[in-house]
C-alpha cells in the first residue's frame, strides 16, 4: 500500500483545533486540502505528521506552537498614532482589521490596545503562541516524479 514521502503531491481532509477544543479551521464542506510534502506549504509540524501514512489513513497529531506558528513575539507589536486611521474607525481591543504592505498586498492584524493617541496592532499570526491539534486524512498521493 502507498505511503506518503517527502515530494509526493497528496491531499489530505483535516480539522483543527486548539487545546480547549476551539476549532479554527477544516476542509469539511470544501475541497481537500492539497499540498507536496516537504516543500513548506504548511507548517513544519503538519508537513512533518504525514510522512508514512497510508492512503485513507486518519491520524490524530498534537503541534507545540513552535512547530506551527511560532511563539507569539512581542517584537511584532507596533504602535500606530490613531490621527494614521480613518477618523470614522472606532478602534477596539480585539478587532481584527487588514493592513497594506508598501507592495499593496493586504494581510489580517488585531488591535492588541487603544489609548487616547494610539493603537496597538499585534502582527503575529492568530495562532502564534497557540498549540494546534489536528485529525488528518489522507486521500490522495500522487508518487513523486523524479
Amino acid at each position: 500500500m502507498k505511503t506518503v514521502q517527502k515530494g509526493d503531491h497528496i491531499k489530505v481532509e483535516y480539522s483543527g483545533a486548539l487545546d480547549d477544543g476551539t476549532m479554527f479551521d477544516t476542509s469539511k464542506g470544501r475541497a481537500p486540502l492539497e499540498f507536496t510534502v516537504g516543500e513548506g506549504h504548511v507548517i513544519k509540524g503538519f508537513d512533518d505528521a504525514v510522512v508514512g501514512m497510508k492512503l485513507g489513513e486518519e491520524k490524530k497529531i498534537h503541534i507545540d506552537a513552535k512547530e506551527a506558528y511560532g511563539e507569539h513575539n512581542p517584537e511584532h507589536l507596533r504602535k500606530i498614532p490613531l490621527k494614521m486611521l480613518p477618523p470614522d474607525f472606532d478602534a477596539r481591543p480585539g478587532m481584527k482589521m487588514a493592513m497594506q504592505a508598501p507592495n499593496e498586498a493586504q494581510f489580517p492584524v488585531v488591535i492588541a490596545e487603544v489609548t487616547a493617541d494610539e493603537v496597538t496592532v499585534d502582527f503575529n499570526h492568530p495562532l502564534a503562541g497557540k498549540a494546534l491539534n489536528f485529525t488528518i486524512m489522507v486521500v490522495e498521493i500522487e508518487e513523486k516524479k523524479d
